[in-house]
């Protein structure tokens, strides 16, 4: 898709008419996200490359950042893809014990071995724990956090099964150190986050790993556990403009400004629907004949790609518990055509 200017720098905006957009519907957001979504902090809306509405609440601007939680995820998945685009991994079908020689399971636990690169992307390799009852608590008291998920993996269920796993998402995190040699954050900043015009991100001196450390309002740049990898499944922080840069390289096939970052095979291997409505790291929605992919995080944290309406809402939150789903909003304000 040709494009009239990258955003690298600076964003443009346009008016919603101009865009093919639904004036009036945008104008609703306001009042609505104010009353029935107070926890949103910003919100900016991309049509065909250009910002056509963006808004800030509860005291934050445009160069805020945000701990993104789950959106991390969709990150990570991206940074795998440009990790084997690279030559850094084969391929998602590498063995994970194969970036952990140390490690030596025992005999008996031979689906442990089986569990690929691919299984931890796509959400499909086994645990303990009951399907969303992941013990992060217990993960985060852990001195070697790596150690105490490759002991869970493979743990019970069989190798395919759907169950979601912040942990098994920080495995790709120790694995993307450990094939590059860099922390995920550093290799980020590098290949994906200063190539596109978002912030780079620093590096947090961690001295702690309380909640509020690694969840809470003391957040960071991008923190890390106490061995140094960057959290795979949560902890980074972002602007809601950064946001709209990442789901616009993705709406892009990969595509930046000429350059390809990404491979457009790895963006269809991430967003194609399948059984489990997720991808590489990414949710994937259709209903009333709008498909969608999404970067979601806990408290209403999104990056929403439609890529028929050449459409990429970022959505930046407070996390509280059991906030709104924000597909209605995005659904019956944003995404309708006038």
């Amino acid at each position: 898709m040709r494009r009239n200017y990258w955003p690298t720098v600076e964003w443009q905006a346009a008016a919603p008419a101009t865009m093919r957009m639904d004036a009036e519907k945008l104008a609703e957001l306001d009042p609505l996200i104010q009353s029935e979504y107070s926890n949103i902090n910003g919100i900016v809306v991309v049509k065909a490359g250009y910002i056509a509405y963006e808004q800030y609440y509860n005291g934050y601007g445009p160069d805020d950042t945000h701990h993104v939680a789950s959106v991390t995820k969709s990150i990570i998945s991206a940074l795998i893809g440009i990790a084997i685009d690279a030559g850094y991994i084969t391929n998602v079908e590498q063995k994970v014990l194969d970036f952990f020689p140390e490690y030596v399971p025992d005999a008996a636990d031979r689906q442990k071995r089986d569990i690929t690169i691919r299984h931890l992307l796509t959400m499909t390799a086994p645990y303990p724990f009951e399907d969303w009852h992941e013990p992060l608590d217990k993960l985060c008291t852990q001195p070697d956090w790596v150690q105490y998920t490759l002991d869970m993996l493979g743990q019970q269920g069989t190798i395919g099964a759907f169950k979601y796993s912040t942990a098994g998402a920080h495995l790709l995190s120790a694995i993307l150190t450990r094939s590059t040699g860099r922390s995920a954050r550093e290799f980020a900043n590098e290949h994906l986050f200063q190539p596109i015009g978002m912030k780079e991100i620093p590096d947090d001196e961690m001295q702690s790993f309380g909640f509020e450390d690694l969840f809470g309002v003391h957040v960071k740049g991008w923190v890390h556990d106490p061995g140094g990898n960057s959290t795979g499944g949560w902890g980074l922080t972002l602007s809601p403009r950064d946001m709209a840069r990442f789901g616009f390289l993705y709406l892009n096939h990969g595509l930046w400004d000429n350059k390809q970052m990404i491979s457009g095979s790895w963006i269809d291997a991430s967003t194609t629907m399948n059984p489990n409505t997720y991808g590489y790291l990414w949710w994937l929605r259709e209903e009333d004949g709008v498909s969608a992919y999404q970067a979601l995080g806990d408290g209403g944290n999104v990056i929403c790609c439609i890529p028929e309406q050449d459409l990429v809402i970022a959505i930046a939150s407070e996390f509280v518990p059991n906030p709104r789903d924000r597909w209605t909003l995005i659904k019956e304000l944003i995404s309708a055509y006038p």
